[in-house]
């Protein structure tokens, strides 16, 4: 279960959807491109003909890993997580305990983080110190600058 992915379903639907338009519209206009570049002659000092067989390869490669990620994903409904609890996509307020600032943060899998939003990894320093703690939970966490000490405030799954 190691390689299994986590996500929500917004997510799935978001990969299917990018295989889609990369599959059925971008793969083919890549392909009319070696095919015009092909026709104009010589192969071994076609430029254009050789830059497009490496889009062809890096789109195939993006292509496989999106069905790769579809492949092995298990859809996290927030209804079933455990009430009271921090896990997977649980949305966390906490206390930074030494500048008293508020922050929040909502805990995602692989390919749904989004740092500007305050979406992390839950397999990162702080979302794994965060999961299975429960409000009012004091939480020292290990980070490159040093020590974070956050109290947890609230927990929601949105």
């Amino acid at each position: 279960m190691s390689d299994m992915v986590p996500m929500t379903r917004e997510k799935y639907n978001q990969l299917r959807a990018e295989v889609d338009q990369l599959e059925n519209v971008d793969m083919p206009y890549v392909t009319e491109k070696i095919a015009e570049a092909r026709a104009e002659g010589d192969l071994k000092e076609n430029a254009e003909y050789h830059a497009q067989r490496e889009n062809q390869g890096m789109l195939q490669a993006k292509i496989n890993q999106k069905k790769q990620m579809i492949a092995n994903a298990y859809i996290i409904d927030p209804s079933k997580q455990p009430k009271g609890q921090v896990a997977l996509l649980a949305t966390v307020s906490v206390k930074d305990l030494d500048y008293g600032d508020e922050e929040e943060f909502t805990l995602v899998g692989a390919g749904d983080e989004d740092y500007d939003a305050g979406k992390i990894l839950s397999t990162s320093p702080i979302g794994a110190a965060l999961m299975t703690r429960k409000v009012g939970d004091k939480v020292e966490i290990d980070v490159p600058k040093g020590k974070l000490k956050f109290e947890i405030l609230s927990i929601e799954y949105r």
